[in-house]
């Protein structure tokens, strides 16, 4: 590398840092110097790239002008690497909260995350609001009243997936679905209803699975043309197993960003997939399907992975709730190991409460799990409470951070945040998080280089005409990170959890925009070669970062809307483990927003009478 060293940045020890609000850290705001590309544009670009005499020059210049060498490579660090974000449990004992012990079965949680919210007939459909989405509350009511019954709602989800394929509307929610294997569950389920034994609330309602998560009887595919021919799918993820064992019908394989290398959810194989509130508009991604079908009635929930924002990212796009749980909560297991550290499965949903019921259901451990830590129990919110914690709970804000958004993104999160405090007299407590673009560009550096080692060896065995154009682009640049890169940008992840850790320890959650930018235009150019878009891509993953490089749980909640319709996210980042107490904090910020939410211009009724 000798000659084409650059000249890196001298970072000083933690303990140096000012982390207040009168800090002198410099907010460096992402500076892309990198056009938006697709079609003929983007292909011409790949054949440079992928060249043998300009690739290695092409992505020098690359990585040099979009400050990777600078912030990251060829950075000066005191810090040790930290590779995996496991984190220690800390002993902190939780108010208004349930603890499930850990040889529960998923049913038993089931039954214990429905406790913590009110009965059923204390909840009734409210008439004031001027749109909500059918829950899984909603379904067990219609269920046990008879007003329909799993195998009618089955009927009624087939019909309208094949109505949102049509001309018309080419929604592209799914890659794969399964008419017969969807009834054969219905009537299972139908059957256990009439009997008046359902196996829980969740028996009969229709859950969505990512097309990264194994689920029979579908291949994985990874929204790839080639994966699943290389890689069979033999069993149910573990995630996937615990919602079976719920009796919940799991409908088929949403659509999802190629490799999850990408924030559009424009995947070229598959279509791309259109946000419900504008069909001419992005969902985001990668876990681009999930967040659409549930924004579009389909499903009350639906699974995603998280490696990148890839589950709050198009949450927030799409107007619904998603929550990423901490590192190692739910059991990775079944699923696509394209992200070994930052990736982790997530829940979108209907409603904050939908979220607790799924989160209750497949989180926890596994006996055979060798981490070396002791995980706390898993801890249910008290949401029957009317108690959202005391006045003196903090959230702290970056001033300059949280405003590096759209003007009417930083309007309408500022009115939540304000809501919140005028309701329940949370304290908002100014703070310097440093180097939050470094923390960007290391993550992408860590992403990059696991999917590139993830795949390297199926690589060898396909014709790269199998790629998407954006993803041959993504590959070529993942491929090039060197073993030094990689190295410091786990101790930046060092740096920034001893960062993190410190704002911790004086505010109870931290507070940001879900995106800094709404949904935005599908271009058509875009349509067979995917595109290459890193100004919006950055914009759209600001604020995500911190929950998979340091394996923080966090979760967004839809708050308003955009001058077009388009939806907004707030979305608060917890400490380890506090799941709990982010659901509390979600419910309460719900239940100030929802009287605003709207109905999306695509919507399926799946309880209609």
């Amino acid at each position: 590398m000798g000659i084409l060293k650059a000249q890196g940045v001298v970072y000083k020890p933690v303990d140096e840092v000012d982390l207040g609000p009168e800090s002198d850290e410099f907010y460096i705001r992402a500076n892309v110097k990198a056009p938006r590309m697709a079609g003929l544009f983007v292909k011409v670009f790949t054949w440079f790239l992928e060249s043998s005499i300009f690739g290695g020059i092409l992505l020098y210049f690359l990585k040099r002008n979009n400050l990777i060498h600078k912030l990251v490579s060829f950075a000066q660090l005191q810090e040790s690497p930290l590779f995996v974000p496991l984190h220690p449990y800390q002993g902190i004992i939780e108010n208004e909260v349930k603890c499930l012990e850990p040889d529960m079965s998923p049913p038993e949680k089931v039954q214990q995350a429905v406790d913590c919210l009110q009965s059923l007939e204390d909840i009734p459909k409210s008439t004031q609001l001027s749109f909500e989405r059918w829950t899984i509350l909603d379904y067990a009511r219609a269920y046990t009243s008879g007003q329909t019954t799993p195998k009618m709602v089955a009927d009624r989800f087939i019909a309208s997936v094949h109505e949102s394929s049509n001309r018309h509307l080419q929604m592209s929610f799914f890659i794969n679905y399964n008419a017969e294997d969807i009834l054969k569950q219905a009537t299972e389920s139908t059957a256990r209803h009439a009997q008046g034994a359902p196996i829980s609330i969740l028996d009969g309602v229709p859950v969505a699975i990512k097309d990264e998560i194994d689920c029979m009887p579908y291949p994985t595919t990874g929204g790839t043309k080639w994966l699943h021919k290389v890689r069979q799918c033999k069993n149910d993820a573990c995630c996937v197993s615990r919602l079976r064992a719920c009796g919940a019908i799991i409908v088929g394989k949403t659509n999802m960003h190629e490799l999850g290398a990408g924030i559009s959810g424009i995947n070229p194989h598959y279509g791309a997939a259109r946000n419900p509130y504008n069909r001419s508009k992005i969902t985001g991604g990668s876990s681009s399907g999930s967040a659409a079908v549930v924004a579009a009635g389909l499903c009350p929930v639906a699974l995603g992975v998280d490696g990148g924002g890839s589950v709050r990212l198009p949450a927030a796009l799409c107007g619904v709730v998603g929550l990423k749980p901490t590192f190692a909560r739910v059991p990775h297991n079944g699923v696509l190991p394209i992200n070994y550290t930052v990736g982790m499965v997530g829940i979108l949903a209907a409603t904050v409460e939908d979220a607790l019921i799924t989160y209750a259901a497949i989180s926890g451990g596994l006996p055979s799990d060798h981490s070396g830590i002791t995980m706390p129990k898993i801890g249910l919110p008290l949401l029957k409470s009317a108690n959202y914690m005391s006045s003196d709970f903090k959230m702290a804000i970056y001033r300059k951070w949280f405003n590096d958004c759209s003007d009417d993104i930083r309007e309408c999160c500022s009115n939540a945040v304000a809501k919140l405090s005028d309701k329940y007299g949370w304290q908002s407590v100014e703070v310097t998080i440093p180097d939050i673009e470094v923390m960007r560009l290391a993550h992408y550096l860590t992403i990059g280089s696991e999917c590139s080692d993830s795949i390297a060896s199926y690589l060898e065995n396909i014709n790269r005409a199998e790629l998407g154009w954006d993803v041959r682009v993504g590959l070529s640049v993942y491929s090039s990170f060197h073993s030094h890169e990689y190295l410091n940008a786990q101790r930046i992840r060092k740096r920034q959890l001893q960062f993190h850790e410190k704002i911790f320890s004086v505010a109870d959650v931290i507070v940001t925009p879900t995106v800094g930018v709404t949904a935005y235009t599908i271009e058509d150019d875009a349509l067979k070669t995917g595109e290459l878009d890193y100004i919006n891509g950055a914009a759209l993953v600001r604020y995500q970062i911190a929950g998979n490089f340091l394996g923080l749980p966090a979760v967004t909640v839809p708050v308003g809307y955009d001058r077009s319709g388009l939806p907004i996210g707030l979305q608060f980042i917890g400490k380890p483990w506090s799941e709990s107490l982010l659901i509390h904090i979600a419910s309460a910020l719900q239940a100030l927003c929802k009287s605003g939410y709207k109905k999306p211009e695509v919507f399926f009724d799946m309880l209609a009478c």
